[in-house]
């Protein structure tokens, strides 16, 4: 099994996180630093909260610059929720700069009568461009959100899955390169959460 690093910087569901990778056979190691990152063959980057606190969080920290390195190296990342939107540009939720290792913007969910914010609980998945986390014929898969922005990748076909939010499609998913990222929770989705990140972990495996 890989050895996987979890980055801790103090805004992340870090123990349902471990506890489903656990059940999957994936000891995760805790990352605090830049030192940390050295041993790991992959990461995971979990994130609960805003925007600006996190981003303030990695960078006092010493892992703003390490995480953007590590992915220009090629070594996979698996961002889960805050996860996702970090990787991105920037965020409308906030005004720093974001990891920028995808490009696009972070933006708020649209304002509708009737779809309170956040967009909370259960939704299938609108499937996109084919990945490893997401193959072409994968089943119909309920996911759990919680979220009230979503990002808006450059490139559409980063986009891996969508989720309808009022009757627009906003992304749910990412894969690009060697980074994937997951605006829903798959540790909170059950059976159809924990199959995407074994596919995650056995791609990880592959490489």
């Amino acid at each position: 099994m890989s050895r996987i690093g979890l980055i801790d910087y103090g805004m992340g569901n870090l123990h349902s996180v471990q506890r489903t990778f656990a059940r999957l056979g994936a000891e995760l190691v805790s990352v605090h630093g830049p030192a940390d990152l050295e041993a790991c063959e992959a990461l995971v980057l979990p994130g609960v909260g805003a925007f600006d606190p996190a981003m303030e969080r990695l960078r006092s920290a010493g892992l703003e610059q390490a995480l953007r390195r590590s992915c220009a190296s090629g070594r996979p990342l698996l961002g889960i929720c805050l996860g996702l939107q970090l990787l991105f540009e920037a965020s409308e939720e906030g005004r720093t700069d974001g990891l920028g290792v995808l490009a696009g913007r972070v933006r708020s969910l649209p304002r509708v009568a009737g779809h309170p914010l956040p967009h909370m609980g259960w939704a299938p998945l609108i499937p996109a461009t084919a990945s490893p986390l997401l193959p072409a014929a994968t089943p119909e898969a309920w996911v759990y959100f919680v979220h009230s922005f979503a990002a808006e990748p450059a490139d559409a076909a980063a986009s891996t899955a969508l989720v309808d939010y009022a009757g627009t499609p906003v992304t749910a998913a990412v894969w690009q390169g060697t980074i994937a990222a997951c605006q829903f929770h798959p540790e909170k989705s059950g059976p159809v959460g924990e199959a995407m990140l074994r596919r995650w972990l056995d791609w990880v495996a592959s490489l």
